[in-house]
């Protein structure tokens, strides 16, 4: 029996990964979170954070970075509006026994209000690109600001401009193994100058030897982001520019060939 599930998901929409989160870590089972998290911990000492307890995590998607941060010693919160991507991130909390050093919590990075302060607020894999209109990013900026302690650092990566203008997004084809299926997964990028804006149209394929059992069709527009944009957002939301520098590498600096950087910041 053929299964084809369709979910267009856009700016604006809360059903995004609601579909897709059933192949996401399958999909992305080769990120380096793991090394993602001492690059993580490097900046916490780099910039005087060593001490650090808590972390805020935004758009913390299935927990790939809130769990090994939590194995580390810290008290995660993790923040996502995909009720699917955090149903994920519980059981691998439940599975590692981190239950009483990680939770995680429907809500949109935009609005929400969890009446409490972090030490350190990650916002990571791209999550400041998913808010592709003015108001959508600085609301997500200010909203990290109002649960960060004065002194505390704010660590976002995110789709640089002159990178992606340069290079261009593609059409892209990749085939991962989940036991006994096979995930093909179909990236189709159609880009808007005139907005700032990729949108990214997926067709994941999944296969039970050579039949099809489901597709997802999704649609994420993606933002990429210049550095005197982002420095003015974060000024205005509070805080104060750290470093800025190709993602994972804290010694060179961005360019037209970095197609994610990452902005460190202090709230002010």
């Amino acid at each position: 029996m053929r299964i084809r599930k369709k979910l267009v998901v856009d700016e604006g929409k809360t059903e995004v990964f609601q579909a897709y989160a059933n192949v996401y870590d399958s999909l992305y089972s080769d990120k380096g979170y793991e090394s993602e998290c001492d690059f993580l911990e490097n900046v916490f000492r780099r910039f005087g954070l060593e001490d650090a307890e808590s972390i805020l995590d935004l758009g913390c998607g299935t927990g790939g970075h809130a769990i090994p941060l939590a194995r580390r010693g810290y008290k995660i919160f993790g923040v996502d509006r995909s009720a699917r991507m955090l149903s994920i991130a519980r059981e691998k909390a439940r599975e590692a026994k981190l239950t009483d050093k990680v939770q995680f919590e429907v809500a949109n990075v935009q609005n929400f209000s969890l009446n409490k302060t972090f030490d350190i607020v990650i916002s990571m894999f791209a999550v400041l690109s998913y808010q592709i209109f003015n108001e959508e990013l600085f609301s997500t900026i200010s909203a990290a600001r109002r649960h960060i302690k004065p002194g505390g650092l704010f660590i976002a990566d995110f789709w640089y401009g002159p990178a992606v203008l340069c290079q261009r997004p593609e059409e892209r084809v990749k085939s991962v193994r989940n036991g006994n299926d096979r995930i093909i997964r179909i990236v189709k990028p159609d880009m808007d100058t005139q907005r700032n804006v990729v949108t990214v149209n997926y067709d994941i394929i999944r296969l039970s030897g050579e039949r099809v059992v489901e597709e997802i069709e999704e649609k994420h527009s993606m933002r990429f982001i210049f550095k005197p944009e982002i420095e003015f957002y974060l000024a205005n939301a509070g805080f104060s520019p750290v470093h800025f520098c190709p993602f994972a590498d804290l010694e060179n600096e961005a360019s037209e060939t970095t197609w994610n950087v990452v902005a460190i910041s202090r709230a002010t």
